[in-house]
């Protein structure tokens, strides 16, 4: 039988570089005094999403999928278990210098997790903000150990400027940092394997450095110079009250823009998961409403809609953007 679509509430991290946006303009009413990361659409234990509304209502998003897994789709990837984790990210300030690993690594020395490809969306960013993306140039793997070290590390980093609506895609392995202003959307594997190199000698509210797992990172991270990222092409595919682009595909996801505008009109944009893979809606601005059958959903900023693969059809009515998401 076709299933309806839920809508999902988040998981809050009050990491110490986090800012107050995803409280202020999201709307996302989480007592935290900073809220770092919402983690939108998650099965992972870290940080379990629950369902807002409908038959499921305080569930996690697990509990949900562990009795209907055929909600995840036939795609390979899925293997019984969600592949994906989806965030928002407020960086109030400099995140840490991170890496993390691949499957094959994570699966031999992280008791079978999965390693962490990602992609981030921009949202927003202040007129200086930077990312780290790689290194300048090759870096022999003694001369990385020591600029940890000793601090010097930043001289060998490369950093891009970020703009509002830029794409990035950062395979495992990748040395990388989100800089301070930024505000983004994340789609990766579900993982929470991070591998701190460098942290700027901060410390937390208790006056204690957070951890470092250098020997870890200097085994997983590509030392190779990186290629300046560069955007992709896009090109918009308009139909109906509707534009659409796609962002990025790999193994593990795929992620695709979409601008709705049905105003002045009854009809919608028509939207449906297949048997492949369920679909998720992220709505990044406006508001709009999800209808089917028995099934009315009303999306605002920050909302995120799990679509179950086999869906019922479904409309999208109103002004509004979103990333929608599949395997």
């Amino acid at each position: 039988m076709p299933a309806k679509p839920f809508l999902c509430k988040p998981a809050g991290k009050d990491y110490l570089w986090g800012g107050n946006r995803l409280n202020e303009e999201f709307g996302k009413g989480i007592a935290l005094s900073r809220l770092a990361e919402t983690w939108e659409c998650s099965t992972h234990p870290d940080g379990p999403s629950t369902v807002a509304d409908g038959e499921f209502a305080g569930w996690t998003l697990r509990q949900v999928l562990e009795q209907h897994p055929e909600y995840l789709g036939t795609h390979p990837e899925t293997c019984g278990e969600l592949p994906i984790l989806i965030k928002f990210i407020d960086a109030r300030q400099d995140l840490s210098v991170q890496v993390h690993p691949d499957d094959a690594y994570a699966a031999l020395h992280e008791d079978g997790a999965s390693g962490k490809t990602e992609m981030w969306y921009v949202l927003d960013a202040e007129e200086d903000t930077r990312l780290v993306y790689g290194f300048y140039n090759d870096i022999e793997e003694e001369v990385l150990r020591a600029s940890l070290e000793d601090g010097t590390v930043e001289k060998y980093l490369q950093k891009i400027p970020v703009h509002r609506d830029d794409v990035f895609f950062l395979e495992a392995g990748t040395v990388h940092a989100i800089g301070a202003g930024a505000l983004i959307a994340e789609i990766q594997e579900n993982s929470n394997l991070t591998y701190r190199m460098y942290d700027y000698g901060r410390r937390d509210k208790d006056g204690q450095t957070r951890p470092l797992h250098i020997e870890k990172a200097l085994q997983v991270a590509n030392r190779k110079s990186s290629a300046t990222p560069r955007q992709p092409m896009r090109l918009l595919r308009y139909e109906k009250g509707c534009a659409k682009e796609f962002l990025c595909r790999c193994k593990y996801f795929q992620v695709e823009r979409m601008l709705v505008h049905t105003f002045g009109t009854d009809e919608g944009v028509r939207y449906q998961a297949g048997s492949n893979s369920f679909q998720v809606l992220l709505c990044l601005e406006g508001s709009a409403r999800l209808s089917g059958e028995e099934c009315h959903i009303s999306m605002k900023k920050g909302d995120c809609v799990f679509v179950p693969a086999d869906s019922i059809p479904l409309e999208i009515h109103g002004k509004a953007q979103f990333l929608s998401i599949s395997c």
